[in-house]
């Protein structure tokens, strides 16, 4: 089954192609990598008639904006009490209240833009993997609805109505979220930038990014380019920079598959809400469907036997009458999970940001973050992000972490659903 291609890459409705950059450019902004967080910056900053210049190692979309799940959640993977933990209480309502209308943001450009991206919002179900899990979610249901959210706790027999498996001990509706084909996001918003002025570049591998002069310089192996101001916006799938050392960050794999399309008599007896799911468990698991009728597992852990036996098995044993329908697609991404599970904006000199670190989190999180690290840069008036940027990052142990959430994963699934 391995090397079957992603489902987005051969499915997505929007196309979208650029030049690879040569010779010597300058720009108000340059921005590093084509995902959501760069493509949102770029968007926003040609719309305010800046001279933007992006640039993308690969392929709009190649790494994990066009590898994602496609659910576009309110919130983070932390539920909002543990945000304000940790941040501290108005600036993490700050980033709740924000993130909580994110969701709006992703839709009201697929409307303002027409993107062709499946986009449907009839909201998510955080699935209670066992009773446990149902009690966390009765504490995070207290917490959203405390703060006027419109979310939802379901029992045992409806969650199994609205997702036709039986097993889940619950689930949390939230009528905010929804899903999207992200891969035809992505291109969607590239074409929007581009439209609105932007310049776009593909298979223009960054080698080098330093301040000079007053200005930044980034370097490819065949273009300089001089800015007034930096996004890099690169996550999990950042390249060593010379001249620009970046703090390292745990990565974790998320792998998925999908069916073939699936008739009205099975495939609307699954979800049949259309509502995107993932579930409590430590090694998190998502479920959801597509505009073809597939029926689309994900699960932590990489492209490999194991997870793909796994992801069979589960597949088989929530839907029997999936016993013997064809595996079309399976693919895997990686996603950038800082260690206290909250996104970063780094500063990197005057007027020079890197944003990561959304732990699985990337559609509404990442246009936010985008829209308002443009404006920021744009004006110097910061007082619109997210987060506070901090002056510098330190994770250790970043590779022992990454090896440890894959050998978890790897276990689980090897042992799981037999």
């Amino acid at each position: 089954m391995s090397g079957l291609g992603s489902l987005w890459r051969d499915s997505a409705a929007e196309i979208f192609t650029a030049r690879t950059l040569q010779g010597e450019f300058s720009a108000d902004l340059v921005i590093l990598g084509g995902g959501f967080t760069g493509l949102s910056a770029a968007l926003e900053a040609a719309g305010q008639g800046a001279d933007v210049i992006l640039l993308e190692a690969e392929t709009i979309g190649h790494g994990g904006s066009g590898r994602n799940v496609g659910l576009v959640n309110a919130g983070l993977w932390l539920p909002p009490d543990a945000v304000c933990a940790t941040l501290g209480q108005d600036a993490g309502e700050r980033l709740n209240s924000a993130l909580g209308a994110a969701p709006e943001l992703v839709f009201n450009l697929i409307d303002t833009h027409d993107i062709q991206c499946e986009p449907r919002r009839n909201g998510t179900l955080h699935l209670a993997h066992a009773s446990k899990g149902a009690a966390d979610l009765k504490k995070r249901y207290d917490q959203l609805a405390a703060r006027g959210a419109p979310v939802s706790l379901i029992d045992s027999a409806e969650t199994a109505q609205r997702t036709g498996a039986q097993g889940f001990h619950g689930a949390l509706h939230d009528a905010r979220a929804g899903t999207i084909q992200p891969l035809a996001y992505a291109r969607g918003l590239a074409r929007a930038a581009e439209a609105a002025g932007a310049r776009i570049f593909e298979q223009t591998p960054v080698m080098s990014a330093m301040r000079h002069g007053g200005q930044w310089v980034v370097r490819s192996s065949g273009a300089k380019v001089r800015a007034k101001a930096l996004l890099i916006a690169t996550n999990a799938y950042h390249r060593p920079l010379e001249q620009m050392a970046l703090p390292q960050v745990p990565t974790v794999n998320f792998f998925q598959l999908a069916t073939e399309p699936l008739g009205d008599n099975i495939a609307g007896t699954i979800l049949p809400g259309g509502e995107g799911c993932w579930d409590s468990a430590l090694i998190m698991s998502s479920l959801r469907r597509d505009a073809a009728g597939r029926i689309i597992l994900g699960g932590m852990g990489d492209e490999s036997d194991i997870q793909e036996g796994w992801a069979r098995r589960k597949l088989i044993r929530l839907f029997p009458q999936l016993a013997n329908v064809t595996i079309t697609h399976s693919w895997a991404g990686k996603i950038s999970m800082t260690s206290d599970h909250l996104p970063k904006i780094l500063r990197l000199g005057p007027q020079g940001m890197s944003i990561f670190g959304y732990s699985g989190r990337g559609i509404a999180p990442g246009t936010l973050f985008g829209r308002e690290a443009a404006r920021a840069l744009l004006s110097g008036d910061e007082a619109g992000l997210p987060v506070n940027p901090v002056e510098q990052h330190s994770e250790r142990f970043t590779r022992l972490k990454t090896a440890i959430f894959e050998t978890g994963a790897r276990m689980v699934h090897g042992l799981s659903v037999r």
